[in-house]
């Protein structure tokens, strides 16, 4: 199974999983804006208090939405470094060769750390949730004032549908065919970085011609059940509820509360770099 959980959805009979999907883009686009307004530590707890919250009200299991973690651990690995090593500040913590470790380095490399993994664990809990289908109703009711100056909204809603769709399915795709290559004598994991790089190939190849062949069935299967984009009706139509209503509360209090915490950390402490 694969670890990244962006696109996949975990069925369960909560409130999370209940609410209206326009909600819940609102409540993710707010929760990432926050993000990255945040700047100390306990803002960021503050934000981390409030994700579990709603994984806790989505009844997912942690490990469910911890696996989407793994697939970026690489980058949040060589984004950290990056930032501790490149960094110019003021205080110096250690000096090597042409590398300097300074804490604006590291308070940098940890808000960096911090806010890609709240973000893609947010993002997670949002397609963990929310139904590829509904997700793309969602964004079209939600972007249907655009269609005043011809933005082709429900285009983009169903390129965004679909997309979601075969993040899954492209991720088994790739599992089966590196344990094809593998009962062929492939080795991924010995040599260098160039030569490990080098050895994807046998993988990338086939995966990008079953993509290709997977886009062409599925545009010869819309063509011929005449699909023509837009004006369609549905067959269960978006309606806010009083728990959609709640939500937005909620989302308003997330926004008040960062705000207030950014004001007074900077007011009494005066430095946003202070490790808490």
């Amino acid at each position: 199974m694969s670890e990244f959980t962006i696109g996949q959805y975990y069925p369960e009979n909560s409130i999370i999983h209940r609410l209206d999907p326009r909600v819940k883009l609102f409540g993710t686009l707010v929760f990432i804006v926050m993000l990255f307004v945040v700047n100390n530590f306990i803002g960021f707890g503050l934000m981390a208090l409030y994700l579990f919250v709603v994984v806790k009200m989505s009844r997912i299991p942690f490990r469910k939405v911890i696996k989407g973690v793994r697939g970026i651990i690489i980058i949040l690995i060589i984004s950290a470094l990056l930032n501790i090593f490149f960094t110019p500040g003021k205080h110096e913590v250690a000096h090597w060769w042409i590398f300097t470790i300074t804490s604006e380095g590291l308070v940098r490399s940890a808000y960096l750390v911090v806010r890609l993994v709240l973000l893609v664990l947010s993002t997670s809990v949002m397609t963990l949730t929310t139904k590829p289908n509904d997700l793309s109703d969602g964004l079209e009711k939600a972007l249907g004032f655009l269609k005043v100056i011809r933005v082709p909204v429900h285009e983009i809603a169903m390129i965004m549908s679909l997309a979601l769709r075969f993040i899954p399915t492209l991720m088994e795709e790739t599992e089966r065919i590196k344990k094809a290559q593998m009962a062929r004598g492939a080795d991924f994991e010995s040599g260098n970085m160039f030569k490990r790089a080098k050895s994807l190939i046998p993988i990338l190849i086939p995966l990008f011609v079953s993509s290709i062949k997977r886009a062409v069935n599925l545009a010869q299967a819309m063509e011929a059940r005449c699909y023509n984009g837009g004006n369609r009706t549905k067959l269960h139509p978006l309606k806010y509820k009083k728990r959609d209503a709640m939500s937005y509360i909620f989302c308003g209090v997330i926004i008040a509360s960062v705000i207030v915490v950014n004001v007074v950390v900077v007011k009494f402490l005066g430095n946003t770099f202070v490790v808490f």
